[in-house]
């Protein structure tokens, strides 16, 4: 393949804070690079650069001769009143094309985006739709390079397919800024990571996301090796500078100066390997209840559609729900009704006493002029977390913020640093259901396996709506799939849903059942009469055993007996019985929802 893009050891700072330093990085025809990086590495500094949007410091970028460059900002911002039409028009006026090819060119490229109608008001897309007009505006003037600055956090589930399929069928090169690791992996044919931690900068390895994991691994095991080699030579040197050696002697002049050199090559393979990540940790209540919350023949009518219809549902300790749907299809609906900030319009939503719900809002709100200081610990210069005090210093540190940070306003911090800002927050309250909505947008990879990790540790329910699917993957015990006509179904993971999804759309499959009981998953078994019997009435029977272990844990608290200790030894015995009933009730229950498949 061609070389179309060489872009020579550029260096970029802002302020006396330097981004990178002598970053070399190439394109060739057709080349997929998906760019990765932590957050505040120079990712969209560099594809700035790379567009011509940005100079760089020092270096140079040169382009082969007539090559089209588009480029696709994080953020696509239309004025009122301007329809979709209008916006592809305004790029298509600076084309050499005449009236009857525009008019063609347009059509094809908005076809190709999903729009069908085309005086839509751009402003009053929804963000995704936004975006894809965005791409559309870069297509239709046939690029040899597409820039996209993290596209993905944008658009729904349905949006990273389309731009998946686009992007592996063009003929043109594109670099892509992305943190949705499944989206690497369709996409990308070359991986560069943008990280201090490399020499030069930079990491660029051929091949998809597990491919360039492979290659890290390998890369970090050697590094590692050669960090322990250069310690123990340093380690030896020290020893034999220690014991005054003359220095008269050309041999031991020469000795010194390599000494000198391993120590300084050592300190820089320390200075680069010397990582910080978040530490993301959620806080939980002391609730010994298992089941949290219950939804019996859950309806939901706004603005006369059908969003939910007889939905039935038990979150219990563990219950790590991924909701999906296509937008509008009721997800954050569900999540308001969850909360009890929306009635239902049928059926029943029942919460065990005292349960505490704690909700990420998508929309993000903080106050651009609040210092990072205060949005950390509002009311003092301190927070209390799981139960102890903690300086904000040593919490802003938790969330990779400096000391000298804390007096800037929330506005200058980037997308990734407000959401660490929010999550900050959210680790403080303590959660029996905790609902998630697109808590990922922004974060980097490093940031979102912490993320998860915390996640797959809560003791407590969840609700999780994000477009990363490996997140729904990874975390999720079971996805709940909405239609946006009332119909909600249970998979086992993500590929089900897909198929699912795809099968309706090809007209295979059949409509989904509204009943009281969820429509059954593909590849459910039918149970057998004994575990059908024994499914119809286990949840009663733990709601009547957990009745039992209160009832034996208030005789454990009842002063008479806690002063007799034959009673005393009576009640505890009874207690542990009845939670250990408890506990094979729900092993019982797990094992039929393994059985029924899910």
């Amino acid at each position: 393949m061609a070389l179309i893009l060489n872009a020579k050891e550029l260096t970029k700072s802002f302020g006396s804070a330097p981004l990178f330093d002598n970053i070399s990085f190439t394109c060739e025809e057709g080349e997929r690079i998906g760019l990765i990086g932590p957050n505040g590495s120079g990712k969209s500094t560099l594809l700035k650069i790379l567009a011509g949007e940005l100079s760089p410091d020092s270096g140079e970028v040169a382009l082969r001769k007539k090559t089209r460059f588009a480029y696709v900002a994080q953020d696509s911002v239309y004025a009122p009143g301007v329809t979709v039409r209008q916006c592809i028009e305004q790029v298509l006026a600076a084309s050499p094309l005449d009236h009857d090819e525009h008019e063609a060119q347009l059509v094809r490229t908005l076809g190709r985006g999903g729009f069908e109608d085309f005086e839509a008001e751009a402003a009053a897309l929804s963000g995704g739709w936004r975006k894809r007009l965005a791409i559309a505006e870069a297509l239709v003037l046939s690029p040899d390079i597409l820039l996209l600055d993290e596209p993905t956090n944008h658009l729904d589930l349905a949006g990273i397919e389309w731009l998946e399929e686009l992007l592996s069928q063009a003929a043109f090169a594109s670099i892509v800024i992305s943190h949705d690791r499944y989206f690497l992996e369709n996409v990308a044919t070359a991986m560069a990571e943008l990280n201090r931690a490399y020499p030069g900068g930079i990491l660029r390895t051929p091949g998809n996301y597990s491919a360039f994991l492979e290659k890290k691994d390998e890369f970090l095991h050697a590094q590692a090796k050669r960090q322990e080699a250069l310690e123990n030579m340093v380690r030896r040197e020290m020893e034999w500078l220690r014991r005054g050696p003359k220095a008269r002697t050309t041999k031991s002049k020469a000795r010194i100066g390599k000494a000198h050199q391993l120590i300084d090559e050592l300190g820089d393979l320390n200075a680069r390997t010397r990582t910080a990540t978040a530490g993301i940790d959620f806080s939980a209540t002391d609730r010994k209840t298992k089941r949290l919350l219950v939804l019996e023949g859950l309806g939901c009518e706004l603005g006369g559609r059908t969003l939910l219809d007889s939905l039935d549902f038990v979150f219990t300790h563990g219950t790590r729900v991924g909701l999906v749907g296509a937008n509008g299809s009721g997800k954050t609906t569900l999540l308001r009704l969850l909360q009890g900030l929306l009635p239902p319009s049928g059926g029943t939503v029942t919460k065990a006493d005292g349960l505490r719900i704690v909700y990420f809002d998508q929309n993000r709100p903080l106050e651009a002029d609040v210092t990072l200081r205060r949005a950390l610990a509002p009311d003092a210069d301190s927070v209390v977390y799981q139960g102890r005090v903690i300086h904000v210093n040593a919490w802003a540190a938790r969330f990779l913020f400096t000391p000298e940070q804390l007096g800037q306003p929330v506005g200058r911090l980037s997308g990734g640093e407000r959401a660490r800002v929010l999550i900050a927050r959210l680790m403080l309250e303590p959660a029996d259901l905790l609902l998630l909505d697109e808590p990922t947008n922004d974060l980097d990879i490093p940031t979102l396996e912490i993320l998860e990790e915390s996640l797959l540790e809560i003791p407590g329910a969840l609700v999780l709506v994000t477009h990363d699917r490996y997140l729904l993957d990874r975390v999720s015990t079971v996805i709940l799939g909405l239609d946006g006509k009332g119909g909600a179904q249970r998979f086992a993971d993500y590929a089900q849903w897909e198929e699912w999804v795809d099968e309706r759309t090809s007209g295979k499959g059949k409509p989904v059942a509204a009943a009281a009981a969820p429509a059954a998953a593909p590849g459910k078994k039918k149970l057998s009469y004994v575990d059908a019997r024994d499914y119809e009435t286990i949840e009663s029977r733990i709601a009547a055993a957990e009745a039992e272990v209160e009832r034996c844990q208030a005789a454990l608290e009842d002063p008479a007996v806690f002063s007799d200790h034959t009673r005393i030894a009576e009640a505890s015995a009874a207690h542990e019985a009845a939670q250990q009933a408890v506990d094979a009730l729900y092993a019982r229950w797990h094992e039929l929802e393994e059985k029924a498949g899910g």
